[in-house]
């Protein structure tokens, strides 16, 4: 009943915090005269429902990679459950890797061991910090940075730009001590730790460390081998389940503000999820909306629709997670409560 209640508490703090701040940006920024002028024609309705494919697209590709780093040993709706559960831990935790931590959690509830299912959690986090490592120098490389941050050089402008080059050199330290963890020397890396972690200050974290050595020797062990087809298969899906995602903003400014140049629409995703990553709220809550809402503004032209926009791209690629894991998690923590039991 306890775990029932937390869930429901954290299930509930990340919509108050979103519609306070969606309630702040109404009053200081909507313009009902704006509102009214939005046609709703065959072309906006369809861009909603395009949006909602592309996050099922999304769905659809973390059920395959999940099914993939198993080998097919989680059926496609053992696969539909884990990647809900990890969506829902994602929406009530300060960071968007929320979910893909927990998976092993998961997993193992559905039959994967958990060793094993610790290693691929472990595969999962690096291969969404590689996507990120690789595909952002190749945005910039296509666009100008002019383009992806704004032009203006406002307070707002230069904290974005400063903000994702910080957190984007963040990502590349965590790849590449997952690949070298992972690859290359495990134990090495996991003796570093220990010896950085015995000084006084940070071996309240010890254990915890001792415990992410074990799982990057573990990880090593169990996927070092795999064949080139089992990584691209699995990198394959990881590219899908992102691009996917971005592409619900696409589809939204196609219907919405189609003027607005669809390259930068996409490649400001880039920036709005890495800036996500050290969101204090859950999931974001709050920030993902001040954030899109300002950061797309520019493209638009007008921030009433801009926030209009942010509020159809929280419903669908974050408040239906709430709605579905609310539903699913009760069940989930009842079985595991009612195993225990049994053993016992």
């Amino acid at each position: 009943m306890n775990r029932t209640n937390n869930m429901l508490l954290k299930t509930i703090l990340p919509v108050v915090i979103g519609l306070a701040v969606v309630a702040w940006l109404f009053a200081r920024e909507f313009s009902i005269e704006q509102f009214l002028q939005i046609p709703w024609t065959i072309r906006t309705v369809g861009a909603i429902i395009l949006a909602w494919l592309c996050m099922a697209g999304r769905e659809w590709g973390m059920m395959w990679r999940f099914r993939t780093l198993t080998d097919r040993d989680l059926s496609w709706r053992k696969a539909f459950k884990v990647t809900m559960l990890c969506e829902f831990t994602s929406a009530v935790t300060p960071t968007t890797a929320g979910g893909s931590a927990l998976s092993m959690l998961f997993m193992k509830r559905e039959g994967i061991n958990l060793g094993r299912a610790t290693a691929l959690t472990m595969v999962t986090l690096m291969l969404d910090e590689l996507f990120y490592v690789i595909a952002c120098p190749l945005i910039f490389l296509l666009l100008p940075g002019g383009e992806i941050f704004g032009f203006n050089h406002s307070a707002f402008t230069v904290g974005v730009r400063t903000s994702f080059w910080i957190v984007y050199g963040g990502i590349c330290v965590v790849t590449l001590f997952l690949f070298i963890g992972i690859f290359i020397s495990p134990h090495r890396v996991a003796a570093a730790l220990l010896k950085l972690f015995s000084i006084p200050w940070l071996r309240r974290w010890r254990g915890q460390v001792s415990e992410l050595g074990d799982n990057l020797v573990a990880t090593g062990k169990d996927i070092r081998h795999r064949t080139a087809r089992w990584w691209c298969e699995a990198m394959t899906a990881t590219c899908m389940t992102w691009v996917c995602r971005y592409l619900v903003v696409n589809a939204l400014f196609w219907g919405f503000a189609s003027a607005a140049p669809q390259a930068i629409v996409f490649a400001r995703q880039f920036v709005v999820w890495t800036i996500l990553t050290i969101s204090p709220t859950p999931g974001g809550s709050g920030v993902s909306e001040w954030l899109f809402t300002n950061y797309y503004g520019d493209l638009i032209g007008d921030i009433s629709i801009a926030l209009i926009l942010a509020i159809f791209w929280r419903i669908i690629s974050y408040y239906i997670y709430l709605i579905a894991g609310a539903i699913m998690l009760p069940s989930w923590l009842r079985k595991g409560y009612t195993k225990h039991q049994h053993i016992k």
